[in-house]
């Protein structure tokens, strides 16, 4: 399972060290691609599958089935992780998040999640003004 906020720093190559505490449970390789609020997300390959399982049964008669399915599909990447626990970030994944040198990299349960730092920031400030509201909502799925 993979929780809390971590602060990394992208390499002049382009380069992103993981979370330590994450990589056993990450295996030799993940997927990264585009997710939802401008942040990029990182699947174990195991975990990836069962998502792109899911996409590719979404009715392709569907407009915003077919975009989101785009977007997830097309733009993923299957990255290596090095000895070093580092993956490639590419320059697509990299503008479309905005990410910049300063990044953060969110455990979220199954998947992680890589924000520009200010982006994050500003996110998280957001949400956390509303956090009382949220919960309220999220009362009717039962949590």
């Amino acid at each position: 399972m993979f929780i809390g906020e971590y602060k990394h720093t992208i390499d002049a190559k382009k380069r992103l060290a993981l979370p330590s505490r994450f990589r056993k449970e990450l295996g030799a390789a993940v997927v990264v691609t585009r997710w939802m609020d401008n942040c990029l997300v990182v699947y174990p390959e195991a975990e990836w599958q069962v998502m792109s399982d899911k996409l590719g049964k979404l009715p392709a008669s569907q407009p915003e089935a077919r975009g989101f399915a785009r977007i997830l599909l097309g733009g993923a990447m299957l990255a290596e992780i090095d000895n070093l626990g580092r993956i490639l970030i590419p320059e697509y994944l990299k503008e479309y998040a905005g990410l910049k040198k300063n990044v953060v990299v969110c455990g979220l349960f199954n998947r992680l999640e890589i924000w520009d730092e200010s982006s994050w920031n500003t996110y998280k400030k957001a949400v956390e003004k509303d956090v009382g509201d949220l919960a309220s909502k999220l009362k009717e799925l039962g949590i």
